[in-house]
């Protein structure tokens, strides 16, 4: 089941969405090869501190974050990755390292790669680390407003 605030939502905006269910993996390229799903429409999350505050990065799964990318294009120097205890805490229905893109959800800033917002539909995962959603990226867009930047190699 997913994550019960992003099933909420996902439910009261009338979003479809389907559940694809795989064996316990942990890194994005290994649930995208255990689902049979394309690295480039499986998406993973990844966190980093901008100026002190928390944000979530949306990529494909098959590509990797340039730090100093984001740096130019948001015209902050201090921004890093964030270590796993220091986001831990903020999903508190998922597993860590499972959290779906929806930082909305949880207080977080957005950020997808330019790749992500050409699909039509994207898979993520949902909060567990057996289980992912698909839902179309139009969607995807409408509830979470992500701000769109190339920070991928």
């Amino acid at each position: 089941m997913p994550a019960k605030m992003l099933k909420e939502l996902l439910d009261r905006a009338h979003v479809s969405y389907a559940t694809v269910p795989h064996s316990p993996a942990y890194t994005a390229q290994e649930i995208a090869a255990t689902a049979h799903i394309p690295g480039k429409e499986m998406v993973k999350t990844v966190m980093v501190k901008i100026g002190g505050r928390m944000a979530m990065l949306v990529l494909p799964s098959n590509r990797k974050v340039v730090l100093q990318d984001l740096r130019d294009m948001i015209g902050v120097d201090d921004v890093r990755f964030a270590t796993e205890e220091e986001f831990r805490g903020l999903f508190p229905d998922c597993e860590p390292g499972a959290m779906p893109p929806f930082g909305n959800l949880y207080g977080i800033d957005v950020y997808v790669a330019p790749s992500v917002a050409e699909d039509k539909e994207i898979v993520f995962n949902a909060g567990s680390h057996t289980e992912l959603l698909r839902v179309a990226y139009e969607d995807f867009a409408r509830l979470v407003h992500p701000n769109v930047l190339a920070f991928t190699t």
